[in-house]
C-alpha cells in the first residue's frame, strides 16, 4: 500500500476514533458519574482523556511503516 494512502487512511481511522471514544466516555460519565464527588469526576476524564493515547499510537505506527518494494 503506498503510503500516502495508508497516511490518509490512518488521518480518517484517527479522527473517527477521537469522536468516537469522546463521545463514549461523556456517555458513560453521565451514565456513572452522575451524583459522584468531584475528584472521582476528575480522575475519571484525566484517565479517559490519556487511555485514547493507546489505539492512536497503533494506527499511527502502522501509519508510519515503510512501503514494501
Amino acid at each position: 500500500m503506498p503510503v500516502r494512502l495508508r497516511k490518509l487512511i490512518g488521518t480518517i481511522l484517527i479522527i473517527i476514533l477521537v469522536i468516537t471514544y469522546a463521545l463514549a466516555a461523556v456517555t458513560f460519565a453521565s451514565l456513572l458519574l452522575g451524583a459522584s464527588a468531584w475528584w472521582a469526576h476528575l480522575l475519571y476524564f484525566f484517565f479517559t482523556g490519556l487511555l485514547w493515547i493507546l489505539p492512536a499510537m497503533l494506527i499511527i505506527k502502522w501509519m508510519e511503516k515503510p512501503a514494501r518494494r
